[in-house]
């Protein structure tokens, strides 16, 4: 796997990381999540992360886990969150409240038909939204997800898995 070679890379500084990474890519390390949402969840997150070595090495793996339209999704879930973040944390942070009433006027229907399950994009969307920290997004997500029927725990998981990654993205660029 693609992924254990780009673990084995990390230094030592980072082994509470390299050992986190192993453990959040399975279901026993990723409570709540089948194996196409952790690695959903983690491709999303890396394409977030702009680290191409680490992308590159979870799409190659995530091929054993998830159809093409799952690898679009999380790559769908990582641009429409870049986008999302910043305007509804802006929103958010703004102390005018007349922000909030104006509309978006941004084009967003990949989160309506996002080509897979809708639940399993909003986990997606979730964890990127996590490692923006937007809170707005955080929330929003978090009720669609637990009106899905996902619970806490698969919830925490993919925060779990969005830390990892985003920790992992920065082992990978100190060296």
């Amino acid at each position: 796997m693609e992924i254990e070679k780009l673990r084995e890379t990390i230094k030592e500084y980072a082994k509470d990381i390299r050992l986190n990474l192993s453990s959040v890519l399975t279901v026993e390390g990723a409570p709540g999540l089948t194996l196409a949402q952790i690695y959903g969840t983690a491709l999303a997150c890396s394409c977030y992360t702009k680290r191409d070595v680490l992308k590159d090495a979870l799409t190659q793996d995530a091929k054993d886990h998830l159809t093409p339209e799952w690898i679009e999704a999380a790559k769908s879930a990582a641009t429409i969150m870049a986008m999302n973040n910043i305007y509804y944390r802006f929103t958010h942070l703004v102390t005018d409240p007349e922000f909030k009433k104006l509309p978006a006027r941004l084009r967003m229907s990949v989160i309506g038909k996002p080509g897979i399950e809708k639940a399993d994009f909003e986990l997606m969307c979730l964890a990127v939204s996590a490692l923006e920290g937007c809170s707005a997004c955080v929330n929003s997500h978090t009720e669609e997800v637990k009106k899905a029927g996902m619970s806490l725990e698969a919830i925490q998981s993919s925060v779990r898995i969005a830390s990892v990654i985003n920790a992992t993205a920065q082992a990978i660029s100190i060296g």
